[in-house]
């Protein structure tokens, strides 16, 4: 092979570059969109940082090298929403990726047992949440901006139990590819990570149960849970140039859980 070819492949297929992004990641307080500030901050992008606990916010805000926007608040209004890509225009001139990962998951019930106070909760936090992020975010974007949706393997095959929790990211998922459409033309792309089963965030209380935990890893083709060095990847990927001709799409990582 050539000099010449092999530097071009090098260039098309060089490691995901987010320095100087601006990127707004919600529910970064605590979990996984924690282990999602740490990871994009030492890569060098300039962070907003979203989620209902300003305490919460500021401990991550202070445990990272850069100076991110921190609004605290709640994703379910879309005045705040807007609040933070305000924000972000004001410090950081615009939004360059915007990742709706704020969430919340029941304790398992069924759902005769589901009251209707939480399974809204669920679908306004999960759903609409993510709406009222990414619309706030395609205002403000300019060509080539990136929206990532984190969803889940519950989307696309629920467990009893978590029916709430299911509607809710199955709909993120469906969102997704109906928006990816609608922004192909400003070259915005629009895709989730449906995530499996994590040892930090909302699965962690999954995790410390004996009986859950061996189900899942008997379920999970590597045969254990996912850690936070499993998580940044994709999504850096996904903010990055190197995933341009990606859009629609919804990327599963949840260690081979969804094959068995």
């Amino acid at each position: 092979m050539s000099a010449q070819r092999n530097g071009e492949m090098q260039m098309g297929m060089g490691h995901p570059d987010v320095s100087g992004r601006r990127v707004v990641i919600t529910g970064a307080g605590r979990g996984l969109g924690r282990v999602l500030a740490t990871a994009f901050d030492a890569a060098g992008a300039r962070l907003g940082l979203v989620a209902r606990s300003e305490t919460a916010l500021q401990k991550v805000a202070d445990s990272l090298q850069g100076d991110p926007v921190v609004c605290a608040g709640d994703v379910r209004a879309d005045e705040f929403n807007e609040t933070v890509a305000e924000r972000m225009l004001d410090r950081f001139g615009g939004v360059d990726v915007w990742i709706c990962n704020a969430g919340v998951s029941p304790e398992v019930a069924t759902v005769a047992e589901t009251k209707p106070a939480v399974w809204r909760d669920i679908i306004d936090v999960n759903l609409t949440g993510t709406f009222l992020g990414a619309r706030a975010a395609a205002a403000v974007m300019g060509r080539g901006g990136r929206i990532i949706v984190t969803g889940s393997v519950i989307g696309d095959r629920p467990r009893s139990g978590l029916a709430a929790y299911a509607a809710s990211k199955s709909g993120a998922h469906a969102f997704v590819r109906s928006l990816a459409q609608e922004l192909g033309p400003s070259a915005i792309t629009v895709n989730a990570v449906a995530l499996g089963w994590f040892d930090t965030g909302m699965g962690a209380h999954w995790h410390r149960d004996e009986e859950r935990e061996n189900d899942i890893v008997g379920h999970t083709a590597l045969g254990r849970w996912g850690t936070p060095a499993d998580l940044p990847g994709i999504y850096l990927f996904l903010a990055s140039d190197s995933s341009a001709y990606v859009t629609g799409s919804t990327i599963t990582v949840d260690g081979g859980y969804s094959l068995l």
